[in-house]
């Protein structure tokens, strides 16, 4: 099994990377990122691409994914570290060129699957009163699944809430710090999460191998029953915070 990672740096592609690491059935792991990856250094499986720009792919870097079976789309960045302008590019224009480029890849006897690591709050239908980031994952969403083919190409986008690194010691020498604001909102939530409201909280530790596992194909019959906490666009789904947790705990 030969899967793709993006955002392998961040707090929720760190989760992926290390399950993906530990993980028997993955032959081949193809990072791309702008910059090393230490987490991944001195497994031989890994093959770490230097990218710079994540609206274009040439043959080249093609050529070095060819014979995957799945991408896990973590790479994406807080609406409060950027302009409106730039937080668009990253969050839209990036995965939905991405899977583009990664649909015309040689497809294997499987279709591709494309996990796009969405987020809590988006949403198809915003209002006046939708956050920004609300509306864009909601507008990637939509856009991914234009490229939904039933027999060549997959698009999955998984929700997750509060993301919790707090008991996967494993990836914490690797995660960045989040910054002051996000560690004293964390202060007070992280607790909150793990206790009263359970269905916002998306630990590293579960996330991290059930987005693997989703891109690997693990979950496919038990996403095509559905669920109240999966909607469907395109015939590509979409997985609500709280279908992540029944689904991994199955």
């Amino acid at each position: 099994m030969h899967l793709i990672l993006t955002g392998a740096t961040g707090l929720v592609g760190s989760g992926v990377l290390d399950a993906m690491l530990r993980s028997k059935d993955i032959t081949k792991i193809s990072i791309l990122s702008r910059r090393p990856v230490p987490m991944a250094a001195g497994d031989p499986r890994v093959n770490v691409i230097t990218h710079n720009d994540f609206t274009r792919y040439n043959s080249e870097v093609l050529g070095q994914l060819q014979g995957a079976n799945g991408v896990v789309w973590a790479l994406g960045i807080s609406q409060l570290k950027v302009r409106r302008g730039e937080y668009v590019t990253i969050t839209k224009d990036f995965p939905v060129a991405a899977a583009k480029a990664f649909s015309k890849i040689t497809p294997t006897k499987e279709p591709f699957r494309f996990i796009y690591v969405s987020g809590h709050g988006a949403t198809l239908e915003p209002t006046s009163f939708t956050p920004i980031f609300g509306r864009v994952k909601g507008e990637t969403e939509k856009a991914l699944s234009e490229l939904q083919a039933p027999t060549k190409f997959h698009v999955e986008s998984v929700r997750p809430a509060g993301v919790d690194a707090t008991n996967y010691e494993a990836i914490k020498p690797y995660i960045p710090n989040p910054g002051i604001l996000y560690n004293a909102m964390y202060f007070f939530m992280g607790p909150l999460m793990r206790t009263v409201l359970q269905s916002l909280h998306s630990p590293t530790e579960k996330l991290g191998p059930f987005l693997m596992n989703v891109a690997m194909g693990t979950y496919d019959k038990p996403l095509g029953a559905g669920g109240n906490d999966i909607s469907s666009i395109n015939g590509s789904r979409i997985l609500e915070n709280v279908a992540f947790q029944r689904l991994y705990e199955q």
